[in-house]
């Protein structure tokens, strides 16, 4: 049973969806939201327990790179001594990406796939250690107005929801 969703943003937009998300949050539901930023101490990330959900929306920018705040996130969950276990019994997550493939040089062809690199990573990365996804990847691209982002998060909230029962 989902007591307590965190919502960890990386990035200026990210911190938009992040609002949005708790914006959306249905208003009978009684889980408590908190918003934090990817850059503060991911490591005490690691004391939240199986009754936290943690969200992350994760902002790719240029090269592919996470922007500053959700790098500190990222290269914490990507450091090679973790043990594969390091989630096993702790938080369940979700992912969303934003991205702009307008940043891209091939424009013409690209997708909200393809310029979503750090959430694809991060989202690989905490299956790869054990981590126990609550919801799907979410990817939504910043050229085509984000259009993929409400229905996920309306999805989200729904599984939210459907796991309080």
């Amino acid at each position: 049973m989902t007591q307590k969703v965190l919502i960890v943003h990386g990035g200026e937009l990210a911190n938009d969806v992040a609002q949005q998300v708790v914006a959306r949050k249905p208003s009978d539901l009684s889980t408590s939201v908190v918003l934090r930023n990817a850059s503060e101490r991911p490591k005490q990330l690691m004391e939240e327990g199986r009754d936290t959900v943690i969200c992350f929306i994760i902002q790719t920018i240029e090269n592919g790179a996470p922007t500053e705040e959700g790098g500190t996130c990222l290269r914490f969950f990507k450091r090679k001594t973790h043990p594969e276990d390091l989630l096993k019994n702790k938080f369940s997550y979700s992912v969303l990406g934003l991205g702009d493939s307008n940043l891209l040089l091939d424009r013409q062809t690209t997708s909200a796939a393809d310029c979503n690199q750090s959430a694809q990573e991060l989202d690989s990365r905490l299956q790869a250690l054990g981590g126990t996804c609550f919801h799907e990847l979410g990817i939504s691209d910043e050229r085509t107005g984000l259009v993929e982002v409400e229905p996920w998060i309306d999805s989200f909230w729904s599984n939210i929801v459907s796991n309080k029962e």
